[in-house]
């Protein structure tokens, strides 16, 4: 379930004079912009851009960059674009960073359904003109290569059929490709980019069941390299992808400082579809509300933003 609270009715143009008084003068209003957008979906906040385009001739995106700055603006900029936009942007921004920025691009492959993903390649060609798959191939080598150029590029099945002796001889499999660690690799590259998830659960469940461990913990304990890791951050996020975020979220403050990119992608991109879960989840594994520490790790209207689009307005 979404955490967003948005009015079933809302007038885009009164919306968007209302944010054209919080963004002239000498400073944004951050409260007024955030007591609006906070509130508006998807489909809401591309009726408010259009209108605030039609009426002061002007990107609303544009403006709000120019008006406000720090975790505040990254987290709002990633919020007022469209969902297939906003996965683009995040995938191009996590291929430039030195590094481990293969976990966005397996997240997104792998959380998101086939059309999604499809309508997220579709919108980066739109916005960098180029493939998502050239430029994910152009940032990685060897295996890692393969797995994540597989998984970009999948146009998985999204049926709910299971073939359970499929399910067996495929665990088996990848039994044997991790006991073999790089030798095998391809094995597991094939398994994991083409199957659909639920033919995958089955797998990992078989996996379990047979040799007593879960297929994660196994990859963990056979190799700690690049392609390793990016398989098993594969298998989280399509074993379990609300335990998966949970996991990203309590890595992302407990670090030192905090990590506000990943803070702000797990927010800004779940708030409209399961938050609401992933906090539950959070919380029986933590014994503290989401909320609670969110609020302690960050200040202002960054803090306020985050918080709204938890459905916490306090």
């Amino acid at each position: 379930m979404a955490t967003l609270v948005a009015p079933p009715n809302h007038s885009p143009v009164e919306d968007a004079e209302s944010l054209r008084k919080a963004v002239k003068g000498w400073g944004a209003d951050g409260k007024a912009i955030i007591s609006i957008l906070g509130h508006r979906n998807g489909e809401q906040r591309t009726q408010i851009r259009e209108a605030y385009q039609n009426l002061f001739q002007e990107d609303l995106i544009k403006r709000l960059e120019s008006e406000l700055s720090g975790d505040l603006e990254r987290a709002m900029y990633r919020w007022i674009l469209e969902p297939a936009e906003r996965e683009a942007l995040l995938a191009n921004i996590a291929l430039k960073r030195d590094e481990k920025g293969y976990q966005v691009i397996v997240e997104i492959s792998c959380v998101l359904s086939p059309e999604e993903l499809f309508a997220v390649r579709r919108a980066y060609h739109n916005r960098f003109k180029r493939s998502m798959e050239e430029d994910v191939a152009a940032n990685t080598t060897g295996h890692l290569r393969q797995l994540l150029v597989g998984l970009v590029s999948s146009f998985r099945y999204g049926g709910s059929e299971i073939n359970a002796r499929l399910a067996q001889s495929e665990a088996d499999a990848l039994h044997e490709a991790i006991k073999n660690k790089n030798k095998s690799n391809e094995e597991i590259i094939r398994i994991l980019t083409t199957r659909s998830k639920t033919q995958l659960v089955a797998t990992f469940n078989r996996y379990r069941d047979d040799h007593g461990i879960a297929i994660t913990k196994k990859l963990s304990d056979e190799g700690s390299d690049e392609f390793h890791m990016a398989a098993n951050l594969a298998i989280s996020c399509i074993n379990d992808h609300k335990k998966y975020y949970e996991k990203v979220l309590r890595n992302a403050m407990e670090s030192v400082g905090s990590d506000e990119e990943a803070l702000t992608r797990v927010i800004v991109t779940r708030a409209e579809k399961d938050l609401k879960e992933i906090k539950d989840v959070y919380y029986k594994r933590n014994s503290v509300h989401l909320e609670h520490v969110v609020a302690n790790e960050t200040s202002g209207d960054y803090k306020k933003f985050l918080l709204t689009l938890m459905g916490n307005d306090d």
